[in-house]
């Protein structure tokens, strides 16, 4: 085997669920996790310490447009980190946003050991907002927060693709938010598969119940390790309010949360070096990075995913195997239509024996922002080196059925030299795709192409519509404010309805007929 190949040799995850105002600071998070991937890989903190690569997934507190400042946290996590540690990387990166990160990271280190330009690498991260949320709405300190940093040193180097993932356009018509967005793609799948409303949300309690029965058997880290019903995930209570139609909260990723996970990627030679033995090696035998078209009005319709498509059957190439021989499977699981967009690409089955999730997903394992992919591979590294010879798949997403990375492991040696492919060539393919026409000023006569209903804990106050008009050109819309109108856009299907579309000041309105 080429020395150079890269392998994975130890994972570690912390879920802390104790005092917020106790709480690990943000890097104190990204260090245990650190040390317990170097536990678990046998290397200690003198193997953690010798670390030359380290790639730190972005927190969420640090995307485009948050309020950095109210929440105090490191400036350089790879900087604060590595001094914690006692490491001097020779390349170190913080990462943009985006839910395919982990994976992608760790596509983007193996492809680096396997050029001999890392021998061994750490990636890690953490998402804080449980802890972070609490503190600020009790007004308690975050003085043991505060980072001691060396003020000479520039920011950290980025990876990834920092661009927002909506336009202006987009975001005045409340096109700006997961939980505005994904009900879109619900909402259409919904439609196009020709079911009843009642159905449907049968069929995603279904789902996710599966979810949560995965999720109870994960207490030491799944956030909400509780077993639920399809009934209580769809129906509507005060517990379980609507929070953008279809979704009642349950049926949501849970952001506020306090966990970290960090895996370590090496090079063949550097794991013998350092005495990990084989049982504990997972190989990365297929990986691929791509996104969809980049803006949500952009896509060719609101029910598929070509990227996921795509890096799955790219992935899977690369691998030399077909899904027959997968035996472990988790997909990213935001809200039920990544799952169910992702598993229909893949040619996947909702009920397929195997499941859809190792950890129990992002809205009962905890959606920790960008990071949850690391608890994906976290998870996966464990019960593969558990199964030798069996083989796990794991999907990653950002932005809004965007970003989009797949990676394939086995304990199994792979029977070839690690090369993955540029990411920019399936890009160009999907780029080309053709997708409809925008308009920013639409007038006139038009159809409803998809649509949801958004809630405040009072109840429903915006609609958002995607619509086309008469010449078939795709524009964004809310409607007028009305209280009953809103209401009985969730008592019928609204896609195909017909209406009339104008603009008040830089607003336009759908008036359905």
């Amino acid at each position: 085997m080429d020395e150079r190949t890269p392998v994975l040799i130890g994972a570690g995850q912390f879920t802390y669920r104790g005092d917020p105002a106790a709480s690990p600071s943000p890097t104190t998070l990204l260090k245990i996790a650190a040390e317990r991937a170097a536990a678990d890989a046998g290397i200690g903190a003198e193997g953690l310490a010798a670390i030359d690569t380290l790639a730190v997934v972005g927190f969420t507190i640090d995307a485009p447009g948050s309020k950095r400042g109210m929440i105090p946290h490191s400036t350089n996590p790879p900087a604060l980190l590595s001094s914690m540690i006692g490491a001097e990387p020779r390349w170190s990166v913080y990462s943009e946003m985006g839910g395919n990160t982990p994976q992608y990271l760790i596509n983007m280190l193996a492809e680096r050991v396997a050029k001999g330009e890392a021998e061994l690498a750490l990636t890690v991260g953490c998402e804080f907002l449980g802890s972070a949320m609490k503190r600020a709405g009790k007004g308690l300190s975050f003085d043991d927060w505060k980072a001691v940093e060396d003020e000479t040193l520039d920011l950290p180097k980025r990876v990834g693709d920092p661009r927002p993932g909506n336009t202006a356009y987009e975001a005045r018509h409340g096109l700006n938010r997961p939980i505005n967005i994904y009900p879109l793609f619900e909402n259409a799948l919904r439609a196009r598969d020709k079911r009843s409303l009642g159905d449907h949300q049968k069929q995603m309690g279904r789902l996710f119940s599966s979810f949560s029965k995965v999720a109870a058997k994960n207490p030491e880290y799944a956030w909400f390790p509780t077993e639920r019903t399809p009934e209580e995930l769809v129906e509507v209570s005060e517990k379980n309010r609507m929070i953008g139609y279809p979704y009642p909260k349950l049926l949501n990723a849970i952001m506020e949360v306090d966990q970290s996970a960090a895996v370590f990627v090496c090079s063949v030679k550097k794991a013998r070096e350092l005495g990990v033995p084989e049982s504990k090696w997972l190989y990365l035998h297929g990986c691929a990075d791509a996104a969809d078209l980049w803006h949500p009005l952009d896509r060719q319709n609101f029910h598929s995913s070509p990227a996921m498509r795509l890096t799955g059957k790219r992935a899977f190439e690369m691998a030399g195997i077909g899904l027959d021989q997968v035996d472990l499977i988790d997909l990213y699981s935001c809200f039920p239509v990544a799952v169910e967009v992702g598993a229909e690409e893949l040619g996947l089955s909702l009920d397929d024996p195997r499941g859809l999730t190792i950890t129990g997903g992002l809205p009962y394992m905890g959606g920790p922002g960008n990071n949850y992919v690391m608890h994906s591979v976290a998870a996966m590294h464990r019960k593969l080196t558990e199964n030798p010879g069996k083989y796990g798949l794991i999907t990653g997403n950002g932005w809004y059925l965007t970003k989009q990375s797949t990676g394939i492991y086995s304990t199994k040696a792979p029977g070839k030299p690690f090369e993955r492919e540029d990411p920019a060539v399936l890009q160009r393919e999907i780029d080309a795709l053709p997708h409809p026409e925008i308009t920013e000023s639409p007038q006139g006569s038009a159809t409803i192409e998809t649509y949801t209903v958004v809630h405040k804990r009072e109840g429903p106050f915006m609609a958002i519509v995607v619509g086309r008009d008469a010449n078939g050109r795709r524009f964004a819309a809310n409607t007028p404010d009305d209280p009953a109108l809103l209401a009985g856009m969730e008592m019928s299907e609204q896609v195909g309805r017909t209406g009339t579309v104008s603009q008040k000041g830089d607003l336009n309105i759908f008036t359905p007929d």
